[in-house]
């Protein structure tokens, strides 16, 4: 007889078919050693059943692996940690401006551009090699809300009544392209509108291996929510005094000061977003078997 196929409820509602080896890998991504995987899998295949959420999985996942590894449970809560930023985009859009000034960008966040018709807010103007590039950051609450086509379609119309007003007025730099980003992710529809019109997308996985996710991992800037020794409140504490990333907690520990928190578990604040950021994807390599 066929073994009886186990579905999971992914957050979109959809169902798809429970596979371990995917469970794995994303443990893998985070970091965590093959003896730290075997252990998790081990506790948790077992309470798996049919219809799952793919959250409770995550959920019993994370639980084990803050116990054993903090610092990889920290990256495997990494898309859930970048939803938790908001519900402004302002942190979102300030990850993004210090993920383009690793990529050696000049870049503004917030920033006023008037256009032929109307003037624009831009979320971040980024210049480079004689280009800016006008950015629009879509920050979603919920992983369900994805950019459809009407998205780069009303971005790609603002950016080109900014660029005729921009490349007509002297500048120095000339305004090349508009970029559409989002923490979820495109339609297929969505990509084919943009690649017609050069327009630049930028997800969590997309482009394909060049996602949001791998920058963060490549150039260790996390976000503070995926920290595990800070409670919710005093993150949102962080978030609203403008402290996005963890490299600003370990680079002025003064920003904890605000935080009724004790000089111990202040110290472990430190020192676990000082691992995160210094613990790049590519030093990970070393762990494979």
């Amino acid at each position: 007889m066929d073994k009886k196929i186990i579905t999971v409820k992914k957050n979109s509602g959809e169902l798809e078919p429970f596979e371990i080896q995917k469970l794995k890998k994303s443990l893998k991504r985070s970091g965590a050693t093959n003896q730290e995987i075997q252990t998790i899998v081990k506790s948790i295949h077992p309470m798996i059943y049919d219809g799952i959420s793919s959250d409770v999985i995550y959920g019993k996942a994370y639980f084990l692996l803050k116990k054993l590894n903090e610092v990889s449970a920290s990256k495997y809560s990494l898309k859930r940690a970048i939803f938790d930023l908001g519900p402004s985009g302002y942190p979102f859009e300030k990850l993004i401006g210090a993920l383009l000034k690793q990529k050696g960008y000049t870049t503004k966040v917030s920033v006023i551009l008037p256009g032929i018709s109307v003037s624009h807010e831009i979320d971040v103007l980024a210049e480079k090699d004689g280009n800016t590039y006008a950015i629009e950051c879509k920050f979603h609450s919920s992983p369900k809300t994805v950019c459809d086509v009407k998205i780069p379609l009303y971005i790609n119309s603002r950016f080109l009544d900014v660029q005729k007003k921009w490349n007509s007025s002297g500048k120095t730099t000339q305004l090349k392209q508009g970029w559409l980003v989002t923490n979820t992710r495109f339609t297929e529809d969505a990509i084919n509108y943009a690649k017609s019109v050069d327009l630049t997308l930028f997800s969590w996985d997309y482009p394909k291996n060049n996602g949001i996710s791998k920058n963060i991992d490549e150039f260790g800037l996390y976000p503070i929510t995926v920290l595990t020794n800070l409670k919710k409140q005093e993150k949102m504490e962080l978030i609203k005094n403008n402290v996005i990333l963890v490299k600003e907690i370990f680079s002025n520990p003064d920003v904890l000061k605000d935080l009724n928190i004790t000089y111990h578990n202040a110290l472990k604040v430190i020192e676990e977003a000082k691992k995160l950021y210094y613990t790049k994807s590519y030093n990970l390599e070393k762990q494979k078997s």
